[in-house]
C-alpha cells in the first residue's frame, strides 16, 4: 500500500507509491541520453573559448588561461545573474522586482573530457571541494550577495548543456525559498526540542540502520525518510556544522571519500544516471541560524515531475528509501 510521508524539516508530504515501482518505465534511465558535441570549450587547450578564468589550480606554474591546469573556475558565458549594476528594488502595486545582480561561475572539474566526478581520485575531489570553499569566501564580500549556491547538473536530462564534468556557483541577492523553508524548519524544531533536527535524524538513522548507504568517521550518507525521488541521497556531517565553507582539510578529505563512494554506487547500480547535486549551507555574512546543519542532496533523474506534482506540491516516489538504501548497499 502507498504511504504518505512527511518531511520532518519543511513539512512537505511525499507519496511513497510501491505499486508504481512495478512499472519500470516510471524510473528507467535507458532512454535518457547525455548530450555530446564534437567541440568542447572546457577541454584543455580550449582555454580561449571560455571567459578569462577567475581561478585555476595548476601543477606546473603555467600562466592563466593556458593548458596545465587541474581545476579551472571561469565566469558562465551565459550568466543567470550579472555582477555589474545596482540592485534597484522596485514595487508596482502587488508586484516587486529587483535587478538580476549576483554572480554565476563554472567550475571545470578536470581537464580530461571523458572523466566523470565519480571517476576522479579522492585527493582531486578534495581539491575541488576546497575550491568550492574558496569561491564562497571570495563571493562573500561582494555587495548585495546574500547566498552562494553550489550545484552540479550531470547529464543532459539533468540540465547539463555540455557533457564535460563541471559544477556551478550562482550567488543571489536573496536567500532562496527552499533554504528559507529549511531554516524555518530548523527553528521550529529547535524551539520545541532544543536540538538540531538533522543531528537527531543522524542519531536515529544510525540506530535504525535502514536507510544508510555508507558512513565514514565524519560523515553519513542516507536515503531521506521522505525522499522525493527514487535513490535521492543525502550526505551530511555527523557532528553539527552550519557552514560548509568552515570545514577543515580533515573534513574535506572525509567528505571527498564519501562523495566518491555514493556517486560510484549510483553510477554502477543505476547504469550511470543523469543527476543533480545541491549543496545547502547557511547563508553568508551571518552568525545567525547556527542551528542550521549543512548537507549535500544528490538527485538522480529517474522520474519526471508531472501535473500532479506541479499542481499539489506533493511528490510521488515509486521506490521506498529503505529499498533504495539496501539496493545501493548491495552493489
Amino acid at each position: 500500500m502507498a504511504e504518505l510521508r512527511k518531511d520532518p524539516i519543511i513539512g512537505r508530504w511525499v507519496i511513497i507509491s510501491t505499486e508504481r515501482s512495478k512499472r519500470d518505465s516510471d524510473w528507467s534511465v535507458s532512454a535518457i541520453q547525455a548530450r555530446s558535441s564534437e567541440f568542447c570549450p572546457f577541454c584543455e587547450g580550449n582555454e580561449d573559448r571560455t571567459p578569462p578564468e577567475i581561478f585555476a589550480l595548476r601543477g606546473n606554474n603555467s600562466p592563466p588561461n593556458t593548458p596545465g591546469w587541474l581545476i579551472r573556475v571561469v565566469p558562465n558565458k551565459f550568466p543567470a545573474l550579472q555582477r555589474e549594476g545596482d540592485l534597484s528594488q522596485q514595487q508596482f502595486g502587488v508586484y516587486e522586482l529587483i535587478n538580476g545582480i549576483g554572480a554565476h561561475e563554472v567550475i571545470i572539474e578536470t581537464p580530461q573530457h571523458g572523466l566523470q566526478l565519480a571517476d576522479l581520485p579522492v585527493d582531486h575531489i578534495q581539491k575541488l571541494l576546497a575550491i568550492y570553499q574558496q569561491r564562497i569566501h571570495g563571493l562573500t564580500p561582494v555587495q548585495h550577495i546574500k547566498y552562494v549556491l553550489i550545484f552540479k547538473n550531470s547529464g543532459y536530462a539533468a540540465g547539463a548543456t555540455l557533457e564535460h564534468s563541471h559544477s556551478q556557483i550562482i550567488a543571489t541577492p536573496i536567500i532562496p525559498k527552499r533554504v528559507l523553508e529549511e531554516i524555518e524548519g530548523f527553528k521550529r524544531y529547535y524551539e520545541e526540542k532544543r536540538n538540531c533536527i538533522l543531528c537527531d535524524i543522524v542519531r536515529q538513522e544510525m540506530l535504525q540502520k535502514t536507510r544508510i548507504i555508507g558512513q565514514t568517521p565524519l560523515f553519513i550518507a542516507l536515503e531521506p525518510f521522505a525522499a522525493r525521488f527514487p535513490f535521492e541521497s543525502w550526505i551530511l556531517p555527523i557532528e553539527h556544522c552550519s557552514h560548509f565553507q568552515e570545514m577543515s582539510a580533515e573534513y574535506l578529505f572525509d567528505f571527498a571519500n564519501i562523495l566518491k563512494y555514493v556517486l560510484e554506487k549510483l553510477k554502477n547500480r543505476l547504469d550511470n544516471p543523469p543527476y543533480n547535486f545541491i549543496l545547502h549551507t547557511n547563508p553568508i555574512n551571518t552568525t545567525e541560524n547556527m542551528i542550521y546543519h549543512w548537507h549535500l542532496e544528490i538527485i538522480p533523474k529517474l522520474t519526471k515531475v508531472a501535473g500532479f506534482e506541479w499542481g499539489s506540491g506533493f511528490y510521488i516516489n515509486p521506490v521506498p528509501p529503505e529499498e533504495a538504501a539496501l539496493w545501493l548497499q548491495n552493489s
